[in-house]
This record gives C-alpha cells, structure tokens and sequence, in this order.
C-alpha cells in the first residue's frame, strides 16, 4: 500500500513529496549538502553536548580550585609524604622487632641525645638482645651480649664488614682512608698501613723509648703547675697525639705550638658536632639541612680545615722526598703511590693519603687520651685505688726508672685499674658501627643488605652476669688471685677483622703514659671543687670539662 510505503534511503522525494532522511541521521535540510559519516545537524547537537560537558567540568574543577588554597595544598603534600614514608618504613617480615616507627622522622625522637648509649638500654629490656630502629636514612639493628657480637663480627665477618658512612662524611671522605672505607680500598689502605706502622716500631723497643721520652715531656709540663688546679685536656691530648705525629709527619711538637694545638681543637669540636641534633637532622632532611646554617654546617669546614693542614704537611714531605730514605708514613705512602702510578684500579692516590694519615691523626690522639684522662679522673676519686698503683710502681720500678713493656708484667694490679678504666670510661659505647654486605640472617631474623649493625658494648661492660660489680670502679674484676686475668667480655678495641688498628700501639701507651704520671704524681680533686663522673657526649664519651691537682710525689 502506498501508504506503507518506506521513504527512499537516499534523502529524495517520495511519490508524495516527502523527503526522505539518511539511514542513522536526520533529513537533510534544503541547501544542506550530505558530508562523509554524520550530518551536519547530527554533528552540531554533539558539539553542543561536549561544549556542555567542558562547562560542566570546568565548573566542576573551578569549584574544587576555590576550595584549595596553599595551605590545603601544602596539608595535602605532608599528608601525601607521611603515607609514602610510613609504608616505605614498615618493617620487613622476619626483621627484628623495634619501637614504633614515626613516618619521615623513624625513631629520630626515641634516641635520648644526652646519654643515647644508656637510653637504648631500655629498649634492650623491652625488646631483647636484637631490636631495630629507624635513624634518619638507615635502618639501624642493635645487637646485645658476647655471643650475637662474636657470630657478626667474627663468625659472619665477611657479612659484617662494611662501614655505613653518614652524609657529613660521605661529603668530606667519600670512600677513603682507614676507618669508614670499604671493600678493596680499605683492604689496601689497611693493609699497607700495618706494615707500614711495624716497621716504624710498632712493639718494637725504639717505639717503647719515644712513648717514654714524651710522658717525661709530660710529667715536666704538669709539673709546672705546682700542684695548683688544671686543666688536663689539652696537656695530655698533645702528649699523645705527638706519638701518631712522630709516626705520620715524621716529628713532635712542643705544646706551646700554635697550628698543632689549632690542630687539636679542630678535632676535639668536630667531635662533639658530628653528634649533634643538627647533624641527625641533617641525615633525614639533607635536602632541607644543607640551606640551613648550624653544627652540621659547621663540622663539614672543620673536617676540611683538617684535611688542608694535612695536605700542607704532604706537600711539603714531597719538596724534600727521596724515595730511598723514607722518614715516615707520608713518605712511606708517597712510595707506595708512586709503584702504583700506572694502575687506574689502585686506591693508592692523593685523596686517600690526606684521609688515611688523618684518621690516624684522629684514632691516634682521641682515644688513648681521652682514657688517659678517665684514668686520672678515677685516680682523684678513689685514692685508695691510686695509693695501690704507687705502692706497686715503687715496688716494681721505683721512682726514677722510666716504665716499660716488660715491667707490666710484674704489675697486675696497675694492669687491672687501667682495664678497669677502659670498661667504665667506655669511650665508644656502641662501638664503630657496620654495615651488612650481603643479606643474611642473626639470631633467626632477616637482616638485608644495608642494614646498620651497632653493638652494644654498653651493655657488655655493664653485664651483671660477666662483671661482679659492673656499676662500681673495681679493678678486682681483671684480676684472680693476685694475677691479672683477661676477660672475653672485654671489647673496647673491639672484635674482628674490623677492630681497631693501633690496638697494640694505644695498649703500650696507656700502660707507659699512666704509670708515669702516678710515678711523678699524686691526684687530687681541687680544694672546694667536685669532680663528677659525668661525660661529654660526642664521637667518644670523655669527661666533662674539669680541673684537677697534681700533687709531686716526694
């Protein structure tokens, strides 16, 4: 029927005049031309539906912007980050367990920095002989009592013996020198170096006669004060840093000289920044810290002041350097560098030579001084103990004769109090720490590659169950029928591959310096003045800043 008739599909008249529309559109309006695909109305009404939905969404994005202002934005950021850190931190499975990590900070505000050696010591009651914190940028596992120290440091040695470097060092040393390098650098800087200390007298009898002859330039200078109240710091640090000096730069120096006690100085304050709340920051926000002056800042031109006075000494051995008389450690190592030459692969070089001699420069001198000066601290405050080393030193060696190596062995109990000084005075009490070289496991928890390793030699020296009285300054403790006695759990030179170096040079220097001292004198609080035990706290725990009185013994 014509009236069910289907208009035709290509937009023409009708045998009634209808037009008809293309499949899918509407019909052509007149003047209007058919394009490929849609329509032109049909494309019309779609510009018309996106621009709506442009509006719509700009409205929508306008509205959000409005309620956005810098603040909300800048509250979003920190959220954001918080978020990010805290699942980045969260403890792996099988990981030591630990107090409660803080995202950005970690464990920044759980470290104690007055005396942080004995406010972890919580932690260990807490969580047991391994735990886990965050510091700034590391994950730090601290491990308590002789057997876990002995399976790191020694079962697993290969594991454990890498050094973590924090940003000041990274900044100022890099990968070089003696104590915070790794790998086949400091294989070789090790290496060298003790063979290079041997021959230069190490427990030879001509090393035994300079340490000897500098404790008279000692006894003389404290004589000086006529028994009157002083301050031992500096004296006692010149006397035995010019050992490692005479070792190193070939030469002493007088007390009284300006650059070697500018020297000292410089080392003593980087000592205490290097520790400071600034520098810790400065580990977790580097980004932020290194626009911001303070301690931190400050410790980085101390370290390279340092460096620079090192260098000086270098470049002035290289004037008058003649390979075939080799006069010191300089001159040693500008040899070894110059056999090396020709090898790109060699750590021996310029930057390696400054590090090295300067942290024997700084292992030399802090450590056997600071002891030293613990010991006389203890002398003053117990005079029955003092009275019972100058008993024996009369005994043994009488008034006049310089002490000697081979006399300790007839002197236990002057033998015993200065152990007992190193366990009390506790100079490093977290010991140098480490770093896992390879994923591994202890006590049963997973340990990754990076991991910090810090053990707790706090801890150790204060056992109850390895020290009668660990609390009490009590030489009995190294000492069994009259004779000295050794004790495994004795580590303040620590334990290892990695232990330290001079060991033998810093033993033979507290005995000599020590037994010199209470030799010539007797010490002595000042009068009306009260000597403490508290401690400075830095790199090494040493006393708080005192005076003393050395009375000549006649």
């Amino acid at each position: 029927m014509a009236g069910n008739r289907e208009a035709p599909l290509d937009g023409t008249r009708d045998g009634k005049g209808r037009r008809g529309g293309t499949l899918g559109g509407p019909a052509l309006l007149p003047g209007q031309s058919q394009g490929p695909g849609l329509s032109p109305v049909h494309t019309a009404v779609e510009l018309v539906d996106v621009r709506a939905i442009l509006a719509a969404m700009g409205c929508l994005v306008a509205a959000i912007w409005s309620l956005l202002n810098p603040r909300t934005l800048l509250l979003g950021a920190v959220l954001f980050l918080f978020l990010a850190n805290f699942f980045k931190r969260r403890r792996p499975n099988n990981y030591p367990p630990g107090p409660p990590i803080l995202p950005i900070f970690g464990n920044f505000f759980h470290m104690g920095f007055k005396e942080p050696h004995l406010f972890l010591q919580q932690y260990v009651k807490k969580y047991g002989n391994v735990f886990s914190m965050e510091v700034g940028s590391f994950s730090t596992v601290i491990i308590t009592g002789l057997p876990l120290i002995k399976e790191a440091l020694v079962y697993q040695d290969q594991k454990f013996a890498n050094r973590p470097v924090s940003l000041v060092r990274e900044r100022v040393f890099k990968n070089n020198g003696l104590i915070m390098s790794n790998g086949q650098v400091w294989k070789e800087q090790r290496r060298f170096t003790l063979t290079t200390l041997r021959n230069f007298g190490l427990g030879k009898r001509t090393l035994e006669e300079r340490i000897q002859e500098e404790a008279h330039h000692l006894n003389q200078t404290i004589e000086e004060e006529n028994g009157q109240p002083f301050n031992p710091h500096f004296k006692i640090n010149s006397a035995v840093s010019n050992i490692i000096c005479s070792i190193t730069f070939g030469e002493r120096f007088e007390y009284q000289d300006h650059q070697f006690q500018e020297m000292l100085k410089l080392l003593d304050e980087v000592i205490t920044l290097e520790v400071s709340v600034f520098c810790h920051l400065d580990n977790i926000f580097p980004w932020i810290m290194k626009f911001i002056p303070g301690p931190h800042q400050t410790a980085l031109v101390k370290w390279e002041k340092l460096k620079l006075f090192i260098a000086r000494v270098i470049e002035n051995h290289r004037r008058d350097w003649k390979p075939d008389e080799t006069r010191d450690f300089i001159d040693a190592y500008l040899n070894e560098t110059e056999k090396h030459a020709d090898n790109p692969t060699s750590s021996f070089n310029d930057e390696n030579l400054i590090v090295s001699t300067l942290d024997l420069f700084f292992a030399g001198t802090e450590t056997t001084s600071t002891t030293l000066r613990w010991g006389l601290l203890y002398m003053a405050l117990y005079p029955e103990i003092q009275e019972k080393v100058q008993a024996e030193i009369d005994t043994v060696i009488g008034p006049s004769q310089p002490p000697s190596m081979a006399a300790r062995e007839s002197m236990p109990y002057t033998n015993a109090v200065i152990h007992e000084v190193q366990r009390m005075g506790n100079i490093i009490p977290l010991n140098v720490p480490r770093e896992v070289a390879a994923d591994t496991t202890l006590a049963g928890y997973h340990l990754p590659k990076g991991t910090i390793i810090v053990t707790n030699l706090t801890a150790l020296h204060r056992d109850p169950t390895e020290w009668a009285t660990p609390d009490t300054f009590n030489p009995e403790h190294f000492l069994e029928n009259g004779q000295f006695k050794k004790r495994e759990a004795f580590l303040p030179f620590s334990i290892g591959k990695r232990a330290c170096l001079g060991e033998q040079l810093a033993k033979t220097e507290l005995f000599i310096f020590f037994t010199s001292l209470l030799q010539k004198f007797t010490f002595k609080p000042p009068h009306n003045e009260k000597l403490t035990l508290k401690p400075r706290i830095g790199i090494t725990i040493s006393p708080a800043n005192h005076r003393i009185c050395a009375v000549p013994r006649t």
